[in-house]
């Protein structure tokens, strides 16, 4: 949807650069996949570098969700492009956190083992799907309407 207006190659940068929060909070995820498959970590093997800061520095993940969301999506004089595309990774790094939550309480059931490397694949892919299409609709200018994320996204991003 790009009916508020053309986008800016920069704009259209500035508004790829959220999504790395949920895919740096998701790597964790892909533990399983990556041991079975190593070529797959060569795709994120730039990402090291961000990583090892993400994780070095304590209470870096809430640091940089709120000052996206105070600095960002709160922030009138920035582009609603930019802003739609900060809300929705924030809140794709909501739906990390939540599935964290419900891994911690599936590992609880005695001989998950299976059932938490499924979970833990699906999660890790289903949000690594969701950056990628974001991120590809956002340098082609066009707004990401994933169900249900987006209809919050708009609700928060006026």
């Amino acid at each position: 949807m790009n009916w508020r207006g053309s986008t800016t190659v920069p704009d259209r940068i500035f508004a790829c650069l959220p999504y790395l929060l949920p895919l740096i909070e998701v790597f964790a995820f892909g533990q399983f996949l990556l041991r079975d498959f190593p070529l797959l970590g060569i795709v994120f093997l730039p990402m090291l570098p961000l990583l090892r800061i993400y994780y070095g520095v304590r209470y870096a993940g809430i640091i940089i969700f709120f000052a996206l969301w105070l600095l960002v999506v709160r922030n009138d004089k920035i582009a609603h492009f930019i802003r739609f595309n900060t809300m929705q990774a924030i809140i794709l790094d909501i739906v990390v956190f939540l599935c964290g939550i419900l891994t911690d309480l599936v590992k609880f059931v005695p001989g998950s083992g299976f059932a938490m490397q499924t979970l833990y694949t699906t999660i890790f892919m289903g949000i690594v799907g969701a950056v990628v299409y974001s991120v590809f609709q956002s340098l082609n200018g066009r707004y990401a309407e994933i169900p249900a994320i987006s209809d919050a996204v708009y609700m928060q991003v006026r």
